[in-house]
């Protein structure tokens, strides 16, 4: 590198010389905000021409820790400053995996450091590539397990980028899949494309992992992706990058209503326009900081509650089922060693939510689709991602049987 691009570099970091632009990323089957990636741009005049190259020389020059810390701090200040109320849609911020595992990296994603941003970890999404060779795997799987218990996400970035994803994908068992805007460009019209993210739908129904398709550019794009299954979408036809929030535009709102209606993904059908929200009703709600013992004895003492919501800020963040607590203290020494624990340590975190205006179509398939153990748990429902009540499995097949029976007499 030649000693010119050092000094540019050096001046970016030393004057903070990057601001964040954020694009939207949407649900492509109503249009819903799922969140925002938060993308670094250079603000001064320089010989480093774009954030790509940036990053290539902080690397030859070991300054990536110092332009990753500037760019993650400069994200989670604008997310604070620009979203109003309070950001509560995802924040997807790009990561090199090299550097999670410094000690200076865990520092900087604690709780404490998030809560002067008003961000929760469940709302940051690390995304990470392969891109970037991985030279510790087994570290970098350890470091992803302790976030992933920290309550933050991952998306696996890139996939489909020529060697990129396919092993990331395996070792660490992401949330979210983007599929990589050279994928999906004229994927309507390219037949190996076209297999290919059929392909990863069919995997992310059996993984449970949700696809994120980058790059949208056309509605012929747009079209074939919610042909194909693919949840959530970004690109230029949805929004560009912008320094302030946005709404998405009426006209793909729109256009994307008209695709899934011509697609039959949004049925005319009782049950696909009878929102979840119709049969919610509310249960009791705790702190995480309630201690087990308490939580027992109300279990115990009130027969007719069969579970709580853990919440922190109005925001669901764990559920406690009855069955499920009373069972963990039923061992001759359970008790003992559990009275005195916080819930937060014993509540289910991997717990099925969704917005009030889901239909009860999709909630019911959601539903059933959880593990053996869960698949009768309580639904939480939100909106605008804060607490508004819970759903039974019961009142849920009981509602979908009703509607059934009624359009059969019809």
């Amino acid at each position: 590198m030649a000693e010119g691009t050092k000094e540019a570099l050096d001046y970016i970091i030393h004057n903070k010389q990057i601001k964040t632009v954020f694009q939207p990323i949407i649900s492509l089957r109503d249009g819903s905000i799922l969140g925002h990636e938060a993308l670094s741009r250079i603000t001064c005049e320089s010989e480093i021409e774009n954030p790509e190259m940036l990053f290539t020389i902080a690397q030859e020059y070991n300054r990536l820790w110092d332009l990753e810390l500037l760019c993650r701090t400069t994200a989670l200040e604008a997310a604070y400053k620009f979203m109003i109320p309070t950001y509560s849609k995802k924040l997807f911020i790009n990561v090199n995996p090299n550097i999670m595992h410094y000690e200076t990296f865990k520092i900087g994603f604690t709780k404490g450091f998030l809560m002067k941003y008003n961000i929760i970890p469940q709302n940051v999404i690390f995304e990470i590539t392969e891109r970037n060779v991985i030279e510790d795997m087994a570290g970098f799987k350890s470091t992803i397990n302790h976030y992933k218990e920290q309550d933050y996400q991952i998306a696996i970035d890139d996939a489909g980028a020529g060697n990129s994803g396919l092993n990331l994908i395996s070792e660490v068992n992401p949330n979210y899949i983007k599929l990589d805007m050279n994928l999906i460009r004229d994927v309507d019209s390219d037949l190996v494309k076209f297999a290919l993210v059929k392909g990863m739908v069919e995997f992310s129904k059996v993984s449970k992992v949700f696809l994120i398709a980058e790059g949208i550019e056309t509605y012929k794009e747009l079209n074939t992706l919610v042909n194909l299954g693919v949840q959530y979408g970004q690109g230029y036809l949805i929004q560009k990058p912008d320094s302030e929030v946005l709404e998405i535009r009426q006209d793909v709102l729109e256009r994307l209503k008209k695709i899934n209606l011509e697609k039959n993904n949004i049925s005319k059908s009782l049950i696909s326009n009878t929102y979840i929200a119709s049969l919610c009703t509310s249960i009791g709600s705790i702190s995480p900081n309630e201690i087990v013992r308490n939580v027992f004895y109300t279990f115990t003492h009130n027969l007719n509650c069969f579970g709580l919501c853990v919440m922190e800020n109005e925001i669901p963040v764990g559920i406690v089922t009855r069955e499920k607590l009373l069972l963990k203290l039923s061992g001759h020494f359970d008790f003992s060693l559990n009275k005195d624990k916080k819930i937060s340590q014993v509540m289910d975190k991997d717990f099925l939510s969704v917005d009030y205006k889901t239909p009860i179509s999709i909630v019911s398939s959601m539903a059933m689709s959880r593990e053996d153990d869960k698949v009768y748990d309580f639904i939480v429902v939100t909106e605008n991602d804060k607490y508004l009540g819970i759903v039974t499995v019961k009142d849920l097949l009981k509602k979908i049987s009703e509607i059934e029976i009624l359009e059969a007499n019809h």
